[in-house]
């Protein structure tokens, strides 16, 4: 008997996210996934009248791939993939993830190779511009153990939280996202040292509600590229390319890191900092919103869109709010602004919006959490 969960998250992908039609072609990228999920989307996929192709990976084999890797072998994977999306109208990757940290050896020069002459020009540039696409992780057992939870109850968790009713949580999200819309200035206070300030003066906003990432609830913007100064102190642990990092605090300068700081693996911190010049500026300030997505599990995909949070993204701008960065990493750092830790508060043109992660204007009440 197929878990009708299952089907329920691979119809929301397809029909949703992907909004997928007849005549349509949709490349589905499997990365540790079971079978059952694929089988699924391309039930989903035929049942819309899309033609499904896919493609199956292995984090251990992209592992050795990458450690062995020379330019000309990552331009030739970057052309073949290229090639492929470009037949394609949407992209659906799921990712299970049985080791977060495969790729901890994979020598820096190596991921540089990647994320230049891959991931950069194949991902972040034309599938980001070009196709409807999402991403998202499957449950596993390691990814269980990380969040502290039992199998099945994170399963239960994990399918509860991807399947939400997203047309009613961006109806939500309107209000917000028209009060962005008339403002300058945005001021993060607290918990702890965090004092920042930026502008978001002309930049668009993008009410994320299911259509990229899967579980979603985030609504974000991007700061003038310059305008960033102050410090920031993240409260929430982060995972990403292979090494866990922890209270990092960064000090802004004229939107540029000037000093960062954190209790373990400063030198890999820097070296993502130097990977290109924009990686050392914001790309991306946004909202979390998701109601059931209530504690950190160190999941970036899932973290982000806590509820009471905000986050930043070191590196690439994405085009829906485009604020000229360019960098071939796009790493989101979230901030925990609830009582439970230590509170703070953010303002929009000196006007208090938030407190204690808890949006005190009337006309926002319907994005915090209902008791």
């Amino acid at each position: 008997m197929r878990d009708v969960r299952i089907t329920k998250l691979a119809e929301l992908l397809v029909n949703h996210s992907c909004s997928l039609t007849t005549g349509e072609k949709v490349l589905i990228e499997s990365i540790n996934a079971p079978n059952e999920i694929v089988i699924s989307l391309i039930r989903a996929a035929k049942a819309a009248g899309a033609s499904p192709v896919v493609i199956q990976k292995d984090d251990q084999l992209i592992r050795e791939l990458a450690r062995t890797c020379t330019v000309d072998d990552v331009k030739l994977m970057a052309r073949c993939e290229l090639a492929m999306l470009k037949e394609m109208d949407a992209f659906i990757s799921i990712r299970g993830v049985p080791n977060a940290h495969e790729y901890a050896d994979v020598p820096p020069d190596k991921r540089s190779l990647l994320l230049e002459n891959y991931i950069e020009p194949v991902h972040l540039q034309y599938r980001n511009a070009n196709l409807k696409w999402v991403a998202l992780r499957w449950p596993t057992s390691a990814f269980a153990q990380r969040a502290g939870m039992s199998t099945e109850a994170f399963e239960d968790f994990f399918f509860e939280a991807s399947t939400l009713d997203y047309a009613k949580l961006e109806q939500a999200m309107t209000p917000l996202a028209e009060l962005l819309d008339e403002t300058d200035i945005v001021r993060i206070v607290g918990p702890g040292d965090t004092n920042l300030k930026f502008s978001i003066k002309g930049i668009s906003q993008y009410k994320s509600a299911g259509y990229h990432n899967v579980p979603d609830g985030e609504l974000f913007t991007a700061p003038i590229k310059d305008s960033i100064e102050g410090r920031i102190c993240y409260n929430v642990r982060s995972t990403f390319y292979g090494h866990t990092f922890e209270n990092i605090c960064f000090d802004f300068h004229q939107g540029r890191v000037v000093n960062a700081v954190c209790s373990q693996n400063i030198d890999a911190l820097n070296k993502l900092l130097e990977q290109d010049d924009g990686a050392a500026y914001v790309g991306e300030f946004a909202f979390g919103v998701h109601p059931l997505i209530t504690r950190p599990i160190d999941d970036i995909l899932f973290d982000e869109k806590m509820t009471g949070t905000i986050h930043l993204a070191q590196g690439n701008s994405y085009p829906m709010c485009d604020n000229g960065n360019r960098s071939a990493i796009h790493w989101d750092l979230i901030l925990d602004q609830r009582e439970k830790m230590g509170g703070g508060s953010v303002f929009f043109d000196d006007a208090l919006v938030r407190q204690a992660g808890v949006f005190v204007l009337p006309q926002l009440a319907a994005l915090n959490p209902q008791k």
